[in-house]
């Protein structure tokens, strides 16, 4: 697939459905990183008055996490397993999107191991970093 991968194709990686979908496009991908956008608009989940609320921002955060996931799987050919959330630590926000801005999300895989993935995240607007996290998420075993 070329990048960026938006629409049908984009939520064809993730299981989320709209509207609890956080992510516009997959800009790019390598094994270990990914990087993901979010165009806020007026319908967007999570927005009032002052724009995208921090729920949303996590969200987002958390969404590309699974997109990266996803998009690995499908570049394996194989069906991606669910996988949760098992811990967002080191949560720093400092400042949140307005309606009609785009937020990108860069994600670096820091260890894998049995099925439990540390990711670090970095979420910027207008080149600025907004918000970074650390993540746990963990492979469901069947």
């Amino acid at each position: 697939m070329e990048f960026p991968i938006t629409g049908a194709k984009l939520l064809s990686l993730i299981p989320q459905r709209p509207p609890m979908v956080l992510v516009s496009s997959l800009e790019a991908y390598t094994e270990d990183e990914l990087t993901a956008s979010l165009l806020i608009t007026a319908d967007t989940l999570f927005v009032d008055a002052e724009g995208l609320a921090e729920s949303g921002l996590l969200e987002h955060m958390a969404q590309a996490v699974a997109l990266h996931t996803g998009y690995g799987f499908f570049m394996r050919r194989q069906t991606a397993p669910t996988g949760y959330i098992g811990a967002m630590q080191a949560v720093e926000i400092t400042a949140l999107p307005a309606v009609g801005q785009r937020i990108f999300s860069d994600i670096r895989i820091l260890q894998e191991f049995m099925g439990v993935t540390l990711v670090e995240i970095i979420t910027k607007l207008e080149g600025k970093i907004i918000a970074k996290a650390q993540m746990k998420t963990v492979i469901a075993t069947k």
